[in-house]
């Protein structure tokens, strides 16, 4: 068994995942990154799963049980982004968006917690985004997506509590990573909207090509994920976090007509 703390990264093949791993390292921890792709950096131990395959997931987290005997961090990083009107976006699609984002997430968290609460102990980070708090038009279903962890994150606190175990929702802002590319973009009705979604997706593609390094993002993560505990929401970033206080202290209509002035003229 380690002596060092074992964590589990999701989605740490690339961007914010593949620095959180990173920087958890170089912190002393024993770290497995869990994705679709064998490309772990150096240091970091692969294990081969989709996190929306519940049994995949199981026998990942059973596998690092049998190595290290604990689960002592748990960040959930895996995900992507959609972009498109609401109307016109596929059922499908909407669905493979929470599919990945939040029940992918769950399936990860249920398969690691008997474990964390064996021990009386862990700490799990899950990767919202300030779009949850500001949602962002013509990316509805991802905002969606990451309210809905935030929210699962503040309930999942108060059931975990007497357990030892500290839960964190970590939100980022705009990044510079490979997500910005990976994004399934989907410009169906542009016409009926008056060319609003292009407009609207080019703004978002812009803040995050400028947006703060993964590597910076990535070392935030892993000392929140470090910590024993913490507040249950941070925000990455001076000037997020501005937002998000705006977000509480100003009538929840003005924050929105500010965010569609800014994301759906």
């Amino acid at each position: 068994m380690s002596a060092s703390k074992i964590a589990i990264v999701t989605g740490g093949s690339s961007g914010i995942g593949r620095e959180t791993a990173l920087s958890l390292l170089k912190k002393g921890c024993t770290v497995y990154e869990l994705s679709r792709r064998n490309n772990p950096p150096e240091g970091v131990k692969h294990l081969t799963a989709d996190v929306t395959d519940e049994a995949q997931v199981k026998g990942a987290v059973d596998e690092v049980i049998a190595k290290e005997g604990r689960i002592d961090i748990l960040v959930n990083n895996a995900g992507y982004g959609i972009s498109g009107a609401a109307e016109m976006t596929d059922t499908k699609d909407s669905h493979a968006q929470l599919e990945l984002n939040l029940y992918g997430m769950d399936n990860v968290t249920k398969a690691v917690l008997p474990h964390m609460r064996a021990q009386k102990s862990g700490r799990i980070v899950c990767v919202s985004s300030v779009a949850g708090i500001l949602p962002i038009p013509f990316q509805l279903w991802y905002s969606v997506s990451k309210a809905a962890i935030a929210a699962y994150v503040l309930a999942l606190q108060n059931e975990i509590r007497p357990y030892g175990i500290t839960v964190c929702a970590v939100l980022p802002g705009d990044i510079s990573t490979g997500f910005t590319d990976a994004r399934a973009k989907s410009y169906v009705g542009d016409d009926i909207y008056e060319g609003r979604i292009a407009r609207s997706v080019a703004v978002m593609e812009k803040d995050e090509r400028g947006g703060m390094s993964p590597v910076k993002a990535g070392a935030y993560i892993a000392k929140i994920a470090a910590k024993k505990s913490s507040g249950p929401m941070k925000t990455i970033g001076f000037g997020y976090k501005a937002f998000a206080v705006l977000a509480k202290l100003l009538p929840r209509g003005l924050s929105n007509r500010i965010v569609g002035i800014i994301y759906a003229k």
